[in-house]
Protein backbone atom coordinates (compact mmCIF):
# COMPACT_ATOMS: atom_id res chain seq x y z
CA UNK A 1 0.00 0.00 0.00
CA UNK A 2 1.16 3.53 -0.70
CA UNK A 3 2.54 5.12 2.45
CA UNK A 4 3.90 8.43 1.19
CA UNK A 5 2.28 11.74 2.08
CA UNK A 6 0.71 13.89 -0.59
CA UNK A 7 0.81 17.68 -0.81
CA UNK A 8 -1.96 19.30 1.22
CA UNK A 9 -2.90 21.63 -1.62
CA UNK A 10 -4.05 18.71 -3.74
CA UNK A 11 -7.74 17.95 -3.42
CA UNK A 12 -8.59 14.54 -1.94
CA UNK A 13 -9.59 11.62 -4.15
CA UNK A 14 -11.46 9.91 -1.30
CA UNK A 15 -13.65 11.84 1.12
CA UNK A 16 -15.50 10.91 4.28
CA UNK A 17 -14.73 10.35 7.95
CA UNK A 18 -12.67 7.38 9.13
CA UNK A 19 -12.72 5.53 5.82
CA UNK A 20 -11.15 2.07 6.22
CA UNK A 21 -10.30 -0.69 3.78
CA UNK A 22 -13.26 -2.69 5.06
CA UNK A 23 -15.62 0.26 4.56
CA UNK A 24 -14.44 0.70 0.96
CA UNK A 25 -15.26 -2.96 0.34
CA UNK A 26 -18.68 -2.67 1.97
CA UNK A 27 -19.60 0.55 0.15
CA UNK A 28 -18.59 -0.70 -3.29
CA UNK A 29 -20.12 -4.18 -2.92
CA UNK A 30 -23.40 -2.98 -1.40
CA UNK A 31 -25.20 -2.88 -4.80
CA UNK A 32 -23.76 -6.30 -5.70
CA UNK A 33 -24.57 -8.14 -2.48
CA UNK A 34 -27.93 -6.53 -1.62
CA UNK A 35 -31.22 -6.50 -3.46
CA UNK A 36 -31.48 -3.66 -6.01
CA UNK A 37 -33.39 -0.55 -5.01
CA UNK A 38 -36.41 1.09 -6.57
CA UNK A 39 -34.30 3.46 -8.71
CA UNK A 40 -32.42 0.53 -10.26
CA UNK A 41 -35.63 -1.31 -11.09
CA UNK A 42 -37.15 1.78 -12.71
CA UNK A 43 -34.04 2.37 -14.80
CA UNK A 44 -33.75 -1.30 -15.74
CA UNK A 45 -37.42 -1.48 -16.75
CA UNK A 46 -37.14 1.54 -19.04
CA UNK A 47 -33.83 0.32 -20.50
CA UNK A 48 -35.25 -3.17 -21.06
CA UNK A 49 -38.17 -1.72 -23.00
CA UNK A 50 -35.63 0.07 -25.18
CA UNK A 51 -33.69 -3.16 -25.67
CA UNK A 52 -36.91 -4.96 -26.66
CA UNK A 53 -37.59 -2.17 -29.18
CA UNK A 54 -34.10 -2.73 -30.58
CA UNK A 55 -34.67 -6.48 -30.94
CA UNK A 56 -37.95 -5.85 -32.77
CA UNK A 57 -36.52 -3.14 -35.07
CA UNK A 58 -33.43 -5.16 -35.97
CA UNK A 59 -35.51 -8.29 -36.55
CA UNK A 60 -37.82 -6.27 -38.80
CA UNK A 61 -34.76 -5.05 -40.70
CA UNK A 62 -33.44 -8.58 -41.15
CA UNK A 63 -36.82 -9.78 -42.39
CA UNK A 64 -37.66 -6.97 -44.80
CA UNK A 65 -34.14 -5.72 -45.59
CA UNK A 66 -32.60 -2.28 -45.28
CA UNK A 67 -35.24 -0.97 -47.66
CA UNK A 68 -37.25 -0.49 -44.48
CA UNK A 69 -34.87 2.34 -43.63
CA UNK A 70 -35.10 5.79 -45.18
CA UNK A 71 -32.10 5.31 -47.47
CA UNK A 72 -32.22 6.18 -51.18
CA UNK A 73 -29.86 6.15 -54.17
CA UNK A 74 -28.28 9.46 -53.18
CA UNK A 75 -28.11 8.98 -49.40
CA UNK A 76 -26.86 5.42 -49.04
CA UNK A 77 -25.47 6.06 -45.56
CA UNK A 78 -27.55 7.84 -42.94
CA UNK A 79 -28.73 6.96 -39.42
CA UNK A 80 -27.02 3.59 -39.55
CA UNK A 81 -23.47 4.83 -40.06
CA UNK A 82 -24.22 7.88 -37.92
CA UNK A 83 -25.09 5.58 -35.03
CA UNK A 84 -22.11 3.34 -35.73
CA UNK A 85 -19.56 6.18 -35.60
CA UNK A 86 -21.32 7.70 -32.57
CA UNK A 87 -21.10 4.48 -30.57
CA UNK A 88 -17.47 3.83 -31.55
CA UNK A 89 -16.61 7.34 -30.36
CA UNK A 90 -18.34 6.81 -27.02
CA UNK A 91 -16.26 3.69 -26.51
CA UNK A 92 -12.99 5.66 -26.56
CA UNK A 93 -13.03 7.18 -23.09
CA UNK A 94 -12.81 3.85 -21.29
CA UNK A 95 -9.51 2.85 -22.85
CA UNK A 96 -8.15 6.38 -22.51
CA UNK A 97 -8.92 6.46 -18.77
CA UNK A 98 -7.66 2.93 -18.22
CA UNK A 99 -4.55 2.85 -20.37
CA UNK A 100 -3.13 6.32 -20.91
CA UNK A 101 -3.89 7.66 -17.43
CA UNK A 102 -2.45 4.46 -15.94
CA UNK A 103 0.79 4.93 -17.85
CA UNK A 104 0.96 8.54 -16.68
CA UNK A 105 0.28 7.44 -13.06
CA UNK A 106 -2.83 9.56 -12.68
CA UNK A 107 -4.45 8.21 -9.51
CA UNK A 108 -7.74 10.03 -10.08
CA UNK A 109 -8.57 7.37 -12.68
CA UNK A 110 -8.90 4.69 -9.97
CA UNK A 111 -12.49 5.49 -9.08
CA UNK A 112 -13.85 5.82 -12.60
CA UNK A 113 -11.86 3.42 -14.76
CA UNK A 114 -13.99 0.32 -14.06
CA UNK A 115 -17.27 1.89 -15.20
CA UNK A 116 -15.56 3.58 -18.15
CA UNK A 117 -14.04 0.28 -19.30
CA UNK A 118 -17.43 -1.46 -19.06
CA UNK A 119 -18.97 1.41 -21.01
CA UNK A 120 -16.37 0.83 -23.75
CA UNK A 121 -17.33 -2.83 -24.08
CA UNK A 122 -21.05 -2.07 -24.28
CA UNK A 123 -20.62 0.83 -26.71
CA UNK A 124 -18.53 -1.26 -29.12
CA UNK A 125 -21.19 -4.01 -29.00
CA UNK A 126 -23.84 -1.43 -29.95
CA UNK A 127 -21.60 -0.15 -32.77
CA UNK A 128 -21.06 -3.68 -34.10
CA UNK A 129 -24.81 -4.28 -34.31
CA UNK A 130 -25.07 -1.38 -36.78
CA UNK A 131 -22.42 -2.91 -39.01
CA UNK A 132 -24.15 -6.29 -39.08
CA UNK A 133 -27.55 -4.68 -39.68
CA UNK A 134 -26.29 -2.61 -42.59
CA UNK A 135 -24.89 -5.67 -44.36
CA UNK A 136 -28.42 -6.58 -45.39
CA UNK A 137 -27.52 -10.28 -45.22
CA UNK A 138 -26.19 -10.73 -41.68
CA UNK A 139 -25.75 -14.46 -42.13
CA UNK A 140 -22.80 -13.55 -44.37
CA UNK A 141 -21.19 -11.31 -41.75
CA UNK A 142 -18.03 -13.42 -41.84
CA UNK A 143 -17.22 -12.32 -45.40
CA UNK A 144 -15.05 -9.34 -44.35
CA UNK A 145 -12.76 -11.79 -42.54
CA UNK A 146 -9.81 -13.28 -44.50
CA UNK A 147 -11.11 -16.85 -44.20
CA UNK A 148 -11.13 -19.70 -46.74
CA UNK A 149 -14.58 -19.75 -48.34
CA UNK A 150 -16.74 -21.83 -50.65
CA UNK A 151 -16.05 -19.53 -53.60
CA UNK A 152 -12.40 -20.46 -53.88
CA UNK A 153 -9.48 -18.04 -53.44
CA UNK A 154 -11.56 -14.90 -53.02
CA UNK A 155 -10.08 -12.59 -50.40
CA UNK A 156 -11.22 -9.32 -48.93
CA UNK A 157 -9.87 -6.09 -50.36
CA UNK A 158 -7.21 -5.08 -47.87
CA UNK A 159 -6.98 -1.67 -49.54
CA UNK A 160 -10.47 -0.79 -48.31
CA UNK A 161 -10.88 1.21 -45.07
CA UNK A 162 -14.08 -0.76 -44.46
CA UNK A 163 -11.95 -3.88 -44.03
CA UNK A 164 -9.55 -1.94 -41.82
CA UNK A 165 -12.58 -1.16 -39.64
CA UNK A 166 -13.21 -4.85 -39.06
CA UNK A 167 -9.68 -5.47 -37.84
CA UNK A 168 -9.35 -2.24 -35.86
CA UNK A 169 -12.64 -2.51 -33.98
CA UNK A 170 -12.36 -6.26 -33.32
CA UNK A 171 -8.83 -5.76 -31.97
CA UNK A 172 -9.96 -2.81 -29.88
CA UNK A 173 -12.86 -4.80 -28.46
CA UNK A 174 -10.69 -7.83 -27.67
CA UNK A 175 -7.94 -5.86 -25.92
CA UNK A 176 -10.43 -3.70 -24.02
CA UNK A 177 -12.33 -6.79 -22.86
CA UNK A 178 -9.14 -8.49 -21.61
CA UNK A 179 -7.98 -5.28 -19.93
CA UNK A 180 -11.35 -4.83 -18.21
CA UNK A 181 -11.57 -8.43 -17.04
CA UNK A 182 -7.97 -8.52 -15.81
CA UNK A 183 -8.64 -5.51 -13.60
CA UNK A 184 -11.71 -7.27 -12.19
CA UNK A 185 -9.84 -10.32 -10.88
CA UNK A 186 -8.87 -9.09 -7.38
CA UNK A 187 -12.35 -7.66 -6.83
CA UNK A 188 -14.00 -10.87 -8.04
CA UNK A 189 -11.90 -12.76 -5.50
CA UNK A 190 -13.13 -10.40 -2.77
CA UNK A 191 -16.75 -11.11 -3.71
CA UNK A 192 -15.95 -14.84 -3.78
CA UNK A 193 -14.56 -14.75 -0.25
CA UNK A 194 -17.66 -12.97 1.06
CA UNK A 195 -20.25 -15.03 -0.85
CA UNK A 196 -21.87 -18.35 0.00
CA UNK A 197 -23.57 -21.13 -1.89
CA UNK A 198 -23.93 -20.94 -5.65
CA UNK A 199 -22.73 -17.33 -5.78
CA UNK A 200 -19.45 -18.38 -4.21
CA UNK A 201 -18.99 -21.09 -6.84
CA UNK A 202 -19.74 -18.68 -9.69
CA UNK A 203 -17.37 -15.97 -8.48
CA UNK A 204 -14.75 -18.64 -7.69
CA UNK A 205 -14.73 -19.63 -11.35
CA UNK A 206 -14.73 -16.00 -12.52
CA UNK A 207 -11.78 -15.03 -10.27
CA UNK A 208 -9.48 -17.62 -11.91
CA UNK A 209 -8.11 -18.87 -8.60
CA UNK A 210 -6.83 -15.49 -7.40
CA UNK A 211 -4.86 -15.92 -4.17
CA UNK A 212 -3.67 -12.40 -3.42
CA UNK A 213 -0.06 -13.47 -2.94
CA UNK A 214 2.81 -11.09 -3.64
CA UNK A 215 3.71 -12.99 -6.80
CA UNK A 216 0.10 -12.78 -7.98
CA UNK A 217 0.05 -9.01 -7.47
CA UNK A 218 3.36 -8.61 -9.30
CA UNK A 219 2.07 -10.50 -12.31
CA UNK A 220 -1.22 -8.60 -12.15
CA UNK A 221 0.52 -5.21 -12.30
CA UNK A 222 2.86 -6.38 -15.06
CA UNK A 223 0.00 -7.63 -17.21
CA UNK A 224 -1.97 -4.40 -16.63
CA UNK A 225 0.98 -2.28 -17.76
CA UNK A 226 1.51 -4.45 -20.85
CA UNK A 227 -2.17 -4.23 -21.78
CA UNK A 228 -2.10 -0.46 -21.17
CA UNK A 229 0.84 -0.18 -23.56
CA UNK A 230 -1.02 -2.21 -26.19
CA UNK A 231 -4.25 -0.28 -25.69
CA UNK A 232 -2.75 3.21 -25.97
CA UNK A 233 -2.09 3.07 -29.75
CA UNK A 234 -5.57 1.64 -30.23
CA UNK A 235 -7.13 4.81 -28.79
CA UNK A 236 -5.57 6.74 -31.66
CA UNK A 237 -5.81 4.12 -34.38
CA UNK A 238 -9.42 2.95 -34.12
CA UNK A 239 -11.20 6.23 -34.78
CA UNK A 240 -8.47 7.25 -37.20
CA UNK A 241 -9.37 4.21 -39.29
CA UNK A 242 -13.09 4.94 -38.89
CA UNK A 243 -12.44 8.44 -40.24
CA UNK A 244 -10.70 6.95 -43.28
CA UNK A 245 -14.03 5.44 -44.34
CA UNK A 246 -14.78 9.02 -45.34
CA UNK A 247 -11.38 10.67 -45.86
CA UNK A 248 -10.22 8.23 -48.57
CA UNK A 249 -13.26 9.02 -50.74
CA UNK A 250 -13.65 11.84 -53.26
CA UNK A 251 -16.90 13.09 -51.73
CA UNK A 252 -16.84 16.88 -51.03
CA UNK A 253 -16.78 17.42 -47.29
CA UNK A 254 -15.10 14.06 -46.69
CA UNK A 255 -11.91 14.18 -48.72
CA UNK A 256 -9.76 15.92 -46.11
CA UNK A 257 -6.66 15.05 -44.13
CA UNK A 258 -7.92 16.64 -40.92
CA UNK A 259 -10.41 13.84 -40.32
CA UNK A 260 -8.13 11.43 -38.38
CA UNK A 261 -7.10 13.81 -35.53
CA UNK A 262 -10.51 15.50 -35.71
CA UNK A 263 -12.34 12.20 -35.25
CA UNK A 264 -10.05 11.06 -32.43
CA UNK A 265 -10.58 14.31 -30.49
CA UNK A 266 -14.32 14.05 -31.09
CA UNK A 267 -14.36 10.45 -29.87
CA UNK A 268 -12.63 11.34 -26.61
CA UNK A 269 -14.94 14.34 -26.33
CA UNK A 270 -18.13 12.28 -26.62
CA UNK A 271 -16.70 9.36 -24.62
CA UNK A 272 -15.90 11.46 -21.57
CA UNK A 273 -19.31 13.11 -21.83
CA UNK A 274 -21.00 9.70 -21.67
CA UNK A 275 -18.82 8.68 -18.70
CA UNK A 276 -19.91 11.87 -16.98
CA UNK A 277 -23.57 11.17 -17.77
CA UNK A 278 -23.39 7.68 -16.29
CA UNK A 279 -21.22 8.34 -13.25
CA UNK A 280 -23.08 11.42 -12.00
CA UNK A 281 -26.21 9.28 -11.73
CA UNK A 282 -24.40 6.17 -10.49
CA UNK A 283 -22.58 7.96 -7.67
CA UNK A 284 -25.88 9.35 -6.37
CA UNK A 285 -28.02 6.25 -6.73
CA UNK A 286 -25.38 3.86 -5.33
CA UNK A 287 -24.15 6.27 -2.64
CA UNK A 288 -20.57 6.50 -3.94
CA UNK A 289 -20.03 10.23 -3.39
CA UNK A 290 -16.98 9.56 -1.20
CA UNK A 291 -15.16 7.79 -4.04
CA UNK A 292 -16.34 9.66 -7.13
CA UNK A 293 -15.63 13.13 -5.81
CA UNK A 294 -15.84 16.65 -7.15
CA UNK A 295 -12.19 16.34 -8.16
CA UNK A 296 -13.08 13.52 -10.58
CA UNK A 297 -16.05 15.44 -11.96
CA UNK A 298 -14.04 18.60 -12.54
CA UNK A 299 -11.12 16.69 -14.06
CA UNK A 300 -13.43 15.06 -16.59
CA UNK A 301 -15.05 18.41 -17.35
CA UNK A 302 -11.61 19.86 -18.07
CA UNK A 303 -10.92 17.08 -20.57
CA UNK A 304 -14.34 17.68 -22.17
CA UNK A 305 -13.46 21.38 -22.43
CA UNK A 306 -10.06 20.63 -23.98
CA UNK A 307 -11.30 18.12 -26.55
CA UNK A 308 -14.35 20.28 -27.30
CA UNK A 309 -12.06 23.20 -28.06
CA UNK A 310 -9.96 20.97 -30.34
CA UNK A 311 -13.12 19.95 -32.18
CA UNK A 312 -14.06 23.63 -32.50
CA UNK A 313 -10.68 24.43 -34.06
CA UNK A 314 -11.20 21.50 -36.44
CA UNK A 315 -14.54 22.98 -37.53
CA UNK A 316 -12.87 26.31 -38.30
CA UNK A 317 -10.04 24.54 -40.13
CA UNK A 318 -12.55 22.71 -42.31
CA UNK A 319 -14.18 25.97 -43.38
CA UNK A 320 -10.85 27.65 -44.05
CA UNK A 321 -9.54 24.76 -46.16
CA UNK A 322 -12.80 24.67 -48.14
CA UNK A 323 -12.41 28.40 -48.82
CA UNK A 324 -8.67 28.18 -49.55
CA UNK A 325 -9.06 25.18 -51.88
CA UNK A 326 -11.06 27.19 -54.39
CA UNK A 327 -13.17 24.12 -55.13
CA UNK A 328 -16.77 25.14 -55.76
CA UNK A 329 -18.14 21.74 -54.73
CA UNK A 330 -16.18 21.74 -51.49
CA UNK A 331 -17.22 25.31 -50.70
CA UNK A 332 -20.88 24.59 -51.42
CA UNK A 333 -20.85 21.51 -49.16
CA UNK A 334 -19.90 23.59 -46.14
CA UNK A 335 -22.15 26.49 -47.12
CA UNK A 336 -25.00 24.01 -47.43
CA UNK A 337 -24.66 23.22 -43.71
CA UNK A 338 -26.02 26.70 -42.96
CA UNK A 339 -28.32 27.57 -45.86
CA UNK A 340 -29.46 24.10 -46.96
CA UNK A 341 -32.57 22.22 -45.85
CA UNK A 342 -30.64 20.62 -42.97
CA UNK A 343 -29.46 23.95 -41.54
CA UNK A 344 -30.98 23.07 -38.16
CA UNK A 345 -28.71 20.03 -37.86
CA UNK A 346 -25.65 22.19 -38.50
CA UNK A 347 -26.78 24.68 -35.87
CA UNK A 348 -27.25 21.86 -33.34
CA UNK A 349 -23.79 20.54 -34.13
CA UNK A 350 -21.95 23.83 -33.68
CA UNK A 351 -24.10 25.05 -30.81
CA UNK A 352 -23.85 21.91 -28.67
CA UNK A 353 -20.22 21.03 -29.37
CA UNK A 354 -18.61 24.46 -29.40
CA UNK A 355 -20.74 27.14 -27.77
CA UNK A 356 -22.18 25.14 -24.87
CA UNK A 357 -18.84 23.50 -24.09
CA UNK A 358 -17.14 26.85 -23.54
CA UNK A 359 -19.26 27.33 -20.41
CA UNK A 360 -16.86 24.93 -18.70
CA UNK A 361 -14.19 27.62 -18.57
CA UNK A 362 -15.98 28.74 -15.41
CA UNK A 363 -15.17 26.76 -12.27
CA UNK A 364 -18.68 27.22 -10.88
CA UNK A 365 -20.02 25.44 -13.96
CA UNK A 366 -17.42 22.66 -13.82
CA UNK A 367 -18.22 21.97 -10.17
CA UNK A 368 -22.00 22.17 -10.48
CA UNK A 369 -23.32 18.62 -10.71
CA UNK A 370 -26.76 19.26 -12.30
CA UNK A 371 -25.28 21.60 -14.93
CA UNK A 372 -22.40 19.20 -15.61
CA UNK A 373 -24.86 16.38 -16.14
CA UNK A 374 -27.00 18.41 -18.54
CA UNK A 375 -23.94 19.60 -20.48
CA UNK A 376 -22.67 16.02 -20.80
CA UNK A 377 -25.96 15.05 -22.44
CA UNK A 378 -25.84 18.15 -24.66
CA UNK A 379 -22.35 17.15 -25.84
CA UNK A 380 -23.48 13.71 -26.95
CA UNK A 381 -26.51 15.17 -28.68
CA UNK A 382 -24.17 17.53 -30.51
CA UNK A 383 -21.77 14.73 -31.42
CA UNK A 384 -24.60 12.67 -32.88
CA UNK A 385 -25.58 15.66 -35.01
CA UNK A 386 -21.94 16.08 -36.04
CA UNK A 387 -21.93 12.60 -37.56
CA UNK A 388 -25.34 13.23 -39.13
CA UNK A 389 -24.09 16.48 -40.68
CA UNK A 390 -20.90 14.90 -42.01
CA UNK A 391 -22.72 11.93 -43.53
CA UNK A 392 -26.19 13.04 -44.65
CA UNK A 393 -25.60 16.69 -45.56
CA UNK A 394 -22.48 15.76 -47.55
CA UNK A 395 -24.37 13.07 -49.47
CA UNK A 396 -27.84 14.48 -50.10
CA UNK A 397 -26.58 17.08 -52.59
CA UNK A 398 -23.80 15.73 -54.77
CA UNK A 399 -22.20 16.86 -58.04
CA UNK A 400 -25.35 16.56 -60.20
CA UNK A 401 -28.42 18.58 -59.05
CA UNK A 402 -30.78 16.15 -60.77
CA UNK A 403 -29.76 13.44 -58.30
CA UNK A 404 -30.26 15.56 -55.16
CA UNK A 405 -32.53 13.90 -52.64
CA UNK A 406 -33.68 14.40 -49.07
CA UNK A 407 -33.32 11.78 -46.38
CA UNK A 408 -36.29 11.11 -44.10
CA UNK A 409 -35.83 8.51 -41.36
CA UNK A 410 -38.48 5.84 -41.00
CA UNK A 411 -39.78 4.46 -37.74
CA UNK A 412 -37.30 1.59 -38.16
CA UNK A 413 -34.34 4.01 -38.30
CA UNK A 414 -35.50 5.74 -35.14
CA UNK A 415 -36.32 2.48 -33.37
CA UNK A 416 -32.94 0.92 -34.07
CA UNK A 417 -31.15 3.99 -32.68
CA UNK A 418 -33.37 4.46 -29.62
CA UNK A 419 -33.29 0.72 -29.04
CA UNK A 420 -29.49 0.65 -29.14
CA UNK A 421 -29.48 3.23 -26.33
CA UNK A 422 -31.81 0.98 -24.36
CA UNK A 423 -29.55 -2.00 -25.05
CA UNK A 424 -26.53 -0.02 -23.83
CA UNK A 425 -28.17 1.02 -20.57
CA UNK A 426 -29.55 -2.48 -20.00
CA UNK A 427 -26.03 -3.92 -20.16
CA UNK A 428 -24.67 -1.16 -17.94
CA UNK A 429 -27.36 -1.63 -15.28
CA UNK A 430 -26.75 -5.37 -15.25
CA UNK A 431 -23.04 -4.67 -14.88
CA UNK A 432 -23.41 -2.53 -11.75
CA UNK A 433 -25.78 -5.16 -10.34
CA UNK A 434 -23.40 -8.15 -10.56
CA UNK A 435 -19.92 -6.57 -10.62
CA UNK A 436 -18.26 -3.79 -8.59
CA UNK A 437 -18.55 -0.47 -10.43
CA UNK A 438 -15.40 0.86 -8.73
CA UNK A 439 -12.02 -0.86 -8.68
CA UNK A 440 -11.76 -1.53 -4.94
CA UNK A 441 -8.18 -2.75 -5.04
CA UNK A 442 -6.98 0.38 -6.83
CA UNK A 443 -8.95 2.78 -4.63
CA UNK A 444 -7.45 1.18 -1.52
CA UNK A 445 -3.96 1.94 -2.84
CA UNK A 446 -4.50 5.69 -2.42
CA UNK A 447 -6.35 5.64 0.91
CA UNK A 448 -3.24 6.42 2.95
CA UNK A 449 -2.05 9.24 0.70
CA UNK A 450 -4.90 10.88 -1.19
CA UNK A 451 -7.91 10.61 1.13
CA UNK A 452 -9.50 13.40 3.11
CA UNK A 453 -8.56 11.76 6.42
CA UNK A 454 -4.91 11.57 5.33
CA UNK A 455 -5.02 15.31 4.64
CA UNK A 456 -6.57 15.92 8.07
CA UNK A 457 -3.63 14.15 9.69
CA UNK A 458 -1.28 16.50 7.87
CA UNK A 459 -3.24 19.50 9.14
CA UNK A 460 -3.39 18.15 12.70
CA UNK A 461 0.38 17.62 12.61
CA UNK A 462 0.83 21.40 12.63
CA UNK A 463 3.81 21.42 10.25
CA UNK A 464 2.08 23.06 7.29
CA UNK A 465 2.00 26.64 6.11
CA UNK A 466 -1.28 28.38 7.08
CA UNK A 467 -1.72 29.60 3.50
CA UNK A 468 -1.61 26.05 2.20
CA UNK A 469 -4.15 24.88 4.75
CA UNK A 470 -6.53 27.71 3.90
CA UNK A 471 -6.14 27.00 0.18
CA UNK A 472 -7.04 23.36 0.83
CA UNK A 473 -10.09 24.25 2.94
CA UNK A 474 -11.30 26.67 0.29
CA UNK A 475 -11.06 24.00 -2.40
CA UNK A 476 -13.31 21.70 -0.37
CA UNK A 477 -16.25 24.12 -0.42
CA UNK A 478 -17.29 22.75 -3.83
CA UNK A 479 -17.32 19.13 -2.60
CA UNK A 480 -20.83 17.83 -1.93
CA UNK A 481 -19.37 14.90 0.06
CA UNK A 482 -17.34 16.98 2.56
CA UNK A 483 -18.64 18.40 5.84
CA UNK A 484 -16.99 21.83 5.98
CA UNK A 485 -17.87 22.23 9.67
CA UNK A 486 -15.22 19.62 10.48
CA UNK A 487 -12.56 22.16 9.50
CA UNK A 488 -13.82 25.08 11.55
CA UNK A 489 -11.87 23.92 14.60
CA UNK A 490 -8.71 23.26 12.62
Amino acid sequence: MASHSESIIREPLITGKNITYAQITNDVLRPVENMPGKAWWIGFSVASLGACLWVFAVSYTFWYGIGSWGLNKTVGWAWDITGFVWWVGIGHAGTLISAILLLFRQNWRNSINRSAEAMTIFAVICAATYVVSHMGRPWLAYWPLPLPNQFGSIWVNFNSPLVWDVFAISTYFSVSLVFWYTGLLPDLATIRDRATGIRRKIYSVLSFGWTGSVKTWQRFETVCLILAGISTPLVLSVHTIVSMDFATSLEPGWHTTIFPPYFVAGAIFSGFAMVQTLLLVTRKVLGLENYITMFHIEAMNKIILLTGSIVGVAYLTEFFIAYYSGGEYEQYTFLNRFIGPYWWAGCMMYGCNVLMTQLMWFKKIRTNIPISWVLSIVVNIGMWFERFVIIVISLHRDFVPSSWAMFYPTWVDVSVFVGSIGLFFTMFLLFIRVLPSIAMAEVKLILKSSSEQAKKKLIDGGHLEPEQVEYYKESLTSFDSVDITDYQKR
